[in-house]
């Protein structure tokens, strides 16, 4: 297993989760809601910059939504174009799109059943869905001895 910090991100529409990793990569857990927009790169940056000045920074893992079947859609397009802006901002740390199908719908199924209730829950869904997304990326490595996931090309 690879040593080092990842952060795992959920971009949604509205907002994007996020949430980090251990150092050991063995555990996920919520970091903050970024609100998506103007300066959503920006504070993305930040987090990656103040992650890389406390520990090792690996990588970004960023939930490609993809269709039930595996293919791309309209979603799938938005977040690669995301990723590869978050890419060019972060660079050198890698960034990688891992298959997150359904990680919603989890996210919100266990927050349904620890009690959170509507608004509080929508206001957590998405960093829920960021450790769902890093956790089954770290647990893929860890498996597999192999990084997850694709790798997100720098272009310029």
């Amino acid at each position: 297993m690879r040593h080092g910090v990842r952060l795992g991100l959920d971009p949604g529409d509205a907002r994007i989760g996020v949430a980090r990793s251990d150092p050991t990569g063995f555990l996920a857990t919520p970091l903050e809601t970024v609100k998506k927009g103007r300066g959503d790169l920006a504070r993305l940056q930040e987090i990656v910059a103040e992650i890389a000045e406390e520990s090792t920074m690996l990588e970004v893992v960023v939930g490609l939504p993809r269709s039930l079947k595996g293919g791309e859609n309209p979603a799938t397009a938005k977040v690669r174009d995301f990723a590869a802006s978050l890419a060019r901002r972060v660079a050198p740390v890698p960034v990688r799109l891992v298959d997150e199908r359904l990680t919603t719908v989890s996210a919100e199924a266990m927050l349904r059943d620890r009690g959170r209730k509507g608004q509080d829950r929508r206001a957590v869904v998405d960093m829920a869905a960021a450790v769902v997304i890093l956790q089954h990326a770290l647990d893929s490595e860890r498996a597999s001895g192999t990084a997850p996931g694709e790798i997100v090309e720098v272009g310029h």
